[in-house]
């Protein structure tokens, strides 16, 4: 692992998780981490406003920028994690690709347990489909599993697509089925493997964790738009990338994935200290770019 990570790493949950918390002291813990670490660049406004009904942080180019829109769901476990937390990263994003970003607040479990988070989820798309641009939908770990998982709702209702989807280490099983959870228990150096069933408990509250809109990884992705994943090889979550690829390839998905050796789970939130981190958000912004038809400054 980088040492330049080390101070953060020594604050990540991983250590305190093993003991049972309660849901608002690990958001107010990520909260504060958050605000130390990560700091989005000058050339970005981020605005609170709302969408569908709900808060929503905007990120948009101070200057030119194109008609795209990233909606992006933040990581968390569906239990913390708020566009706080999360928009540096996008805001980062969103200047490299010089299009605006979008962060929900999406409703969090266990108050608002599954299919709330599914429900909003469709809802703010739909808004963010009126703006007429190209949309791009994207997220990190459970955010990312949410991404696909209204892919996955999209295509069941013959509903309008977008233009491509993207995730960063994504929660795609809440079955816990993939040999990554156990083999890479000891390498993972922020998700602690004993409490993803916990996690889990809390967002499904008896659901069938095989619904599709619950667990991608059993969804049918026949006719999506191109997908790009990325994940780590060292993560626990790693299985659940590489299963859920080889499953859209076989339904005839164009999809781009790409695997980094001995980088944490969902890096891009780094981009601030870790170069691989910019790397895969300028690689990210030009398959975005692709997408879209939409011209990027100069990076």
């Amino acid at each position: 692992m980088r040492p330049i990570l080390n101070q953060y790493l020594r604050l990540t949950e991983k250590p305190h998780m093993r003991r049972a918390r309660h849901p608002e002291d690990l958001r107010r813990s990520f909260e504060a981490k958050a605000r130390l670490f990560f700091h989005a660049p000058w050339s970005m406004r981020l605005e609170w406003g709302t969408l569908a009904g709900g808060d929503a942080l905007w990120t948009r180019p101070r200057r030119e920028a194109s008609n795209v829109t990233i909606l992006y769901f933040h990581g968390g476990g569906y239990v913390f994690g708020s566009p706080r937390t999360h928009g540096a990263m996008l805001a980062s994003l969103a200047h490299r690709a010089a299009a605006q970003a979008v962060l929900p607040c999406y409703p969090l479990a266990p108050e608002h347990p599954f299919p709330a988070a599914v429900d909003h989820a469709r809802a703010v798309y739909d808004a963010c489909l009126a703006t007429g641009g190209p949309v791009i939908i994207g997220g990190d770990s459970a955010g990312g599993g949410l991404a696909l998982s209204l892919l996955v709702s999209l295509l069941t209702d013959a509903a309008p697509l977008p233009a491509g989807v993207f995730a960063f280490s994504p929660l795609t099983d809440l079955t816990f089925s993939g040999t990554s959870i156990r083999d890479n228990a000891q390498s993972e150096v922020i998700l602690p493997a004993e409490r993803v069933d916990e996690m889990a408990d809390m967002y499904l509250a008896g659901a069938d964790p095989t619904d599709p809109r619950a667990s991608p990884l059993f969804g049918d992705f026949t006719g999506a738009p191109p997908v790009w994943i990325t994940a780590g090889d060292t993560e626990i979550l790693r299985d659940d990338s590489r299963r859920i690829v080889l499953r859209m390839e076989e339904q005839g998905v164009s999809v781009t994935y790409v695997e980094e050796r001995d980088l944490p789970h969902v890096w891009p939130i780094f981009h601030n200290t870790l170069p691989e981190a910019r790397q895969t958000l300028m690689a990210l912004a030009a398959w975005i770019e692709a997408q879209t038809g939409a011209s990027a400054p100069t990076r």
